[in-house]
């Protein structure tokens, strides 16, 4: 295990990121942790505690994922993808606003989500799952709202800037929504084992992260048509995560959780996303290796 966080640790810096991982055996229990403990920002990670949080309200009756939502065009937080994207009034279920959220990471969807719900019950949920270092501070148009204001009046330009990159709130742990790898993977492991929800709503939780799109990140690790991924990706200024689940043909079920910040303030850095690919790729490799 020692030489596989070595190998973690190398190809962080060879990728220019600072990195933490957690990777755990959901039926053996064993584990690699390269800094797992370390407070990080989620991003739209978090929107993972907020899935759960929606199932565990429908199993108890609290709400119906049935139950119709509405969105108008003035009233939608920004995001190229999903509904924010969309020109006219949407109407449509809690259930396909939790499609939208995970599959193609729609901020608008998890906002309307968070308004049934509440910023409350997700950090209930977490507490009560046993994630103490896993807190929502914030909403979506929240967090990108600060975003805004700490950029300044050059606006996104400001961005490419390591001093306001410096200042931003959002991607300061103590400042924004955090967790940390072990606490996802827990969280992870919780639903894989039926254990956040009953088993229908975990299955339904484990169907929409298997149908999230992007392959560049954790996915990319593992090239194989007879390995099945399922993860949440989140994404900020200089920081690229991805949690997620990887299961073989023969029955294993890993847990990963990668999160990295970049040195450098593009907006597309390949190596990047690919480490995480990459860095999950070791662990696992290092836990079927055990």
């Amino acid at each position: 295990m020692t030489t596989s966080v070595s190998r973690v640790d190398a190809a962080f810096a060879e990728a220019g990121v600072r990195g933490w991982l957690h990777a755990r055996d959901i039926d053996a229990g064993t584990e690699i942790s390269v800094r797992a403990d370390h407070s990080v920002v989620t991003s739209s990670v978090h929107k993972l505690c907020l899935l759960v949080t929606l199932h565990q309200h429908a199993a108890t009756g609290r709400l119906d994922l049935a139950e119709q939502s509405e969105c108008r065009p003035d009233d939608r937080t920004y995001g190229p993808t999903g509904i924010a994207a969309m020109l006219d009034p949407v109407r449509m279920s809690l259930r396909d606003m939790a499609y939208l959220m995970v599959a193609v990471n729609d901020n608008t969807a998890a906002d309307l989500l968070l308004d049934r719900i509440g910023l409350d019950a997700v950090n209930h949920t977490t507490r009560r799952l046993g994630l103490t270092r896993t807190h929502a501070t914030h909403t979506f148009r929240q967090l990108l709202t600060t975003i805004r204001q700490d950029a300044g009046p050059g606006g996104t330009q400001a961005l490419r800037d390591p001093y306001v990159i410096a200042r931003l709130r959002a991607l300061d742990p103590a400042r924004t929504n955090r967790s940390t790898p072990r606490d996802m993977t827990s969280l992870l492991s919780a639903i894989w084992r039926d254990e956040a929800c009953d088993a229908g709503h975990s299955a339904a939780i484990r169907r929409l992260l298997g149908l999230q799109v992007w392959p560049h990140r954790l996915a990319s690790g593992f090239p194989f048509d007879d390995v099945r991924i399922a993860g949440k990706t989140g994404s900020l200024p200089t920081v690229r995560n991805e949690v997620g689940v990887i299961e073989y043909p023969d029955g294993g079920r890993y847990a990963v959780a990668v999160f990295t910040r970049a040195a450098g303030t593009a907006a597309t850095l390949p190596a990047a996303d690919a480490v995480i690919g990459t860095t999950a790729r070791i662990a696992v490799e290092a836990l079927r290796a055990s």
